[in-house]
């Protein structure tokens, strides 16, 4: 069972584990109707989960494995006016405690940004840990980045496992990261603005990974760039790949106030032959496709983020760019699944 579900990144990681998915339950109507879309057998429920009660609680269905991913706003280092105790997003982090007391699920993972281990915000890690452990669950805290697991980007999340008996510690054999141009390059040529949303492939996957995500698929949904105005085209078109904003002449950042004030991530081209940066709001940030004059679209987008080819993303460009850009990539959440699942038999 899901609960902060968004797009079902943790879910397809769960499925990708061998189990079945029961129940997902977000705020969001895009990513109710994306989990809904690709766990048709699953329970989808749309509810804000500040408002969890016992009775709430008592009439989901049982599970063996409890997930979730609470909003990261108020822990994530990359904005520090959410980052404080005044953020009311804070005690959703400590929901899944809440629901775990009355369905008692073997395990429980909450996954989370790398930060709510870091500095002021560590407090709330070592809370969720002592409120698992106060309702019997042995704890575990466990850091999982992309070169950990095969993922071609540099991500970088943080799994709370809780379970009813202690599990053999996690570790990871390293496996070898592929590039953007392995996750990508077999995905067809775009324009600025693409808007045919189902497109065949442009060749064969040159990697292992593009072709377990494909599978056996002739074509696949989310090839849809944003239009950009002329003006962000022609920055584009002065960055290099591995570089950002800082390659562009300052007489075409006239509508930045403070142009010093970008972070490297804002025009960042990816590198053909390198992981690619986090995959986060791509669109906000204008991450560049490596070797054409646009952004990325949902679909390459989402083979970064390790979702299968055939996971089909609903609503606006808007609210799938989101979606991607917001999810666990179902990678990780399949090895750390992978382990709890191994531990428990």
């Amino acid at each position: 069972m899901d609960l902060f579900s968004g797009s079902g990144g943790l879910s397809a990681g769960a499925e990708a584990a061998g189990l079945e998915v029961l129940a997902g339950i977000d705020f969001d109507t895009n990513a109710v109707a994306t989990f809904q879309r690709n766990f048709p057998q699953a329970r989808v429920a749309q509810k804000d989960l500040s408002k969890v009660d016992t009775t709430f609680s008592e009439s989901l269905p049982d599970c063996d494995l409890l997930v979730a991913g609470p909003p990261c706003q108020s822990f994530s280092t990359s904005n520090q006016r959410t980052r404080t105790d005044d953020n009311p997003l804070n005690n959703l982090l400590f929901v899944p405690v809440e629901v775990a007391k009355v369905k008692r699920p073997f395990a429980v993972v909450v996954e989370n940004v790398h930060g709510l281990g870091i500095g002021s915000r560590r407090k709330y890690l070592e809370e969720l840990v002592n409120r698992f452990e106060q309702v019997g669950y042995t704890t575990t805290v466990v850091v999982v980045s992309g070169a950990m697991v095969g993922l071609p980007q540099h991500r970088t999340r943080l799994f709370v496992v809780a379970t009813q008996k202690p599990i053999a510690e996690f570790s990871f054999v390293e496996a070898p990261q592929p590039t953007v141009n392995d996750a990508i390059s077999d995905l067809p040529h775009l324009e600025i603005g693409a808007s045919t949303d189902v497109c065949t492939y442009g060749s064969p996957a040159v990697s292992r990974y593009a072709a377990e995500l494909r599978g056996a698929l002739k074509e696949c949904s989310g090839h849809l760039v944003t239009n950009n105005a002329g003006h962000i085209i022609e920055r584009y078109k002065h960055v290099p790949q591995g570089g950002n904003w800082r390659s562009i002449p300052m007489e075409l950042m006239g509508n930045y106030s403070d142009v010093t004030r970008c972070h490297t991530g804002i025009y960042h081209r990816l590198s053909s032959n390198l992981p690619a940066k986090v995959v986060g709001n791509f669109r906000k940030n204008m991450l560049i496709h490596p070797t054409q004059h646009r952004g990325l679209s949902i679909r390459e987008a989402a083979r970064l983020q390790s979702f299968p080819d055939s996971y089909v993303f609903c609503g606006s460009i808007g609210k799938r760019q989101q979606q991607v850009g917001n999810a666990v990539p179902p990678l990780m959440a399949k090895e750390v699944i992978s382990k709890i699942r191994d531990g428990a038999n």
